[in-house]
């Protein structure tokens, strides 16, 4: 092995290691809030704050379904795979402060208002008035729910403890927090702004790029697992 062979495997081993691991995502996740902030320049504080930290989130939950497979259908990306735990964590951690933006600046800490309600002065009560969007932000919590112990677990230590297989099972847990995740972004991205009566602003740029970035991350996987079902199983391929 020459020495920038050598110098080479050493800086590859520094940033797939877990502090490597954690430092990349942690600067790309900052990338990606940075870049939906002036996306959203437009916005009021609140909104491109909220915005940001949740548009951040979801693209780190896609690269996180997308690494697998991507590594089944090309074998050199298998040294990425690694990533998927911290991309999986650091997606909970900035969807949880996302959620905190919107319960301090949205909603003002009024649980009642998240799920569409508002206090109705003369009926005394609070009355639905958003459907859609308090049904899109139960989707969220149920999201978050799923997405937390999956983060807590995501670590040598779960796996031990849980066992091999246990753990893969509480792991599958990422495939319906994927689709509730899209159908929460969906949600906002398409139909919360429409109404009406009241004026509709103009339809956020990232409509159609979350739409390509959800067909690409569905087509990924699909792929993956034809590729999976063509292969015989080992032990077949040992008798053969």
């Amino acid at each position: 092995m020459t020495a920038a062979t050598g110098r080479g495997a050493g800086l590859s081993r520094r940033w797939t290691g877990p502090l490597g691991r954690n430092l990349a995502v942690i600067l790309l996740a900052a990338a990606l809030v940075a870049g939906f902030l002036a996306v959203h320049a437009q916005w009021s504080p609140m909104h491109r704050w909220n915005r940001a930290f949740g548009d951040a989130s979801f693209l780190l939950l896609a690269l996180a379904m997308a690494v697998g497979a991507t590594a089944r259908l090309w074998r050199p990306a298998g040294r990425v795979i690694a990533f998927r735990r911290e991309l999986g964590v650091y997606a909970t951690l900035l969807a949880i402060v996302h959620l905190v933006v919107i319960l301090a600046g949205w909603v003002t800490w009024d649980l009642w208002r998240l799920f569409g309600f508002e206090f109705h002065p003369q009926l005394g009560r609070y009355v639905m008035v958003q459907h859609g969007f308090g049904l899109a932000n139960a989707v969220g919590l149920v999201a978050l729910a799923l997405a937390i112990p999956l983060a807590l677990t995501s670590n040598d230590m779960s796996v031990r403890r849980l066992g091999a297989q246990t753990w893969k099972v509480l792991q599958m847990g990422a495939v319906p927090l994927w689709w509730l995740g899209i159908a929460h972004v969906g949600y906002f991205l398409f139909a919360h702004f429409l109404s009406f009566h009241r004026q509709t602003p103009d339809p956020n740029p990232l409509q159609w790029p979350f739409v390509g970035l959800v067909l690409a991350v569905v087509t990924l996987r699909l792929a993956a697992f034809a590729a999976a079902t063509a292969r015989p199983p080992r032990d077949l391929r040992r008798a053969a």
